[in-house]
């Protein structure tokens, strides 16, 4: 059974939220004290997590922070804001998907389901371990970990799933509405804007283990790995 943290400070939506999931056969876990939030992450070690942005003391993009630096695990931020900057900034901190409140519990379900579809669904301990290299640069999308020259960093889910799709399209075009089907069920919904913050996330991943300018924009179609990092003569 999949394990759902709440971490709400309406203790009403919190209820509610709670009560939701486990009908859905789901476990849910509300976070009642604020002051050890990533002590109770850490103890209960959920498969996803919902995360109000307008919490006591630290807001909900500081703990999705935090909760980046241990895992990977989906974010679904749950918020009343509406803007596109708040949209960028939990997508920018670490989120997977964003829902404005007030929401119909049905959307939240299917959210739910599609990013533990996503993360878990796809892979099996049984099948051996996926790895898509490209002129020494090599992806593990199964643990979401980007290897380059003796460096790696972590990705996000949808990091990966972006990378994963230039590499297998390489040295052809990955189309933006192919990347937006891929990383979210309902793409025609996502703000266009979501996936350009996603694309410029990779890239900085990109940066941290030497690479630079390795996605290379196409206006009016999509991306492209731009292999930059490649020796000279090959």
């Amino acid at each position: 059974m999949e394990k759902i943290m709440i971490i709400e400070d309406d203790p009403k939506i919190a209820g509610h939220l709670k009560l939701f999931i486990e009908k859905y056969g789901l476990q849910g876990v509300v976070i009642e004290n604020f002051d050890n939030t990533m002590e109770q992450f850490h103890k209960e070690k959920p498969d996803l997590v919902l995360l109000d942005i307008n919490l006591p003391k630290f807001d909900g993009y500081y703990w999705c922070r935090q909760i980046r630096l241990v895992s990977i695990c989906p974010i679904i931020f749950i918020s009343a804001r509406v803007g596109e900057m708040d949209q960028v900034m939990a997508l920018e901190n670490g989120g997977d998907d964003f829902i404005t409140k007030p929401f119909h519990a049905d959307v939240v379900i299917a959210k739910i389901r599609s990013q533990l579809r996503r993360a878990y669904g796809a892979y099996s301990s049984k099948h051996q371990e996926q790895v898509l290299e490209l002129e020494g640069l090599k992806l593990y999308p199964e643990r979401f970990e980007l290897h380059f020259s003796g460096q790696e960093t972590r990705l996000t889910k949808k990091e990966s799933d972006i990378l994963e799709s230039l590499i297998d399209r390489y040295p052809r075009i990955a189309g933006r509405e192919d990347l937006l089907e891929k990383l979210w069920d309902e793409h025609i919904c996502v703000d266009e804007n979501t996936l350009n913050v996603n694309v410029t996330r990779v890239r900085k991943k990109l940066q941290e283990i030497g690479i630079e300018q390795a996605i290379e924009t196409v206006r009016g179609a999509g991306y492209r790995l731009n292999i930059t990092w490649r020796p000279a003569g090959k």
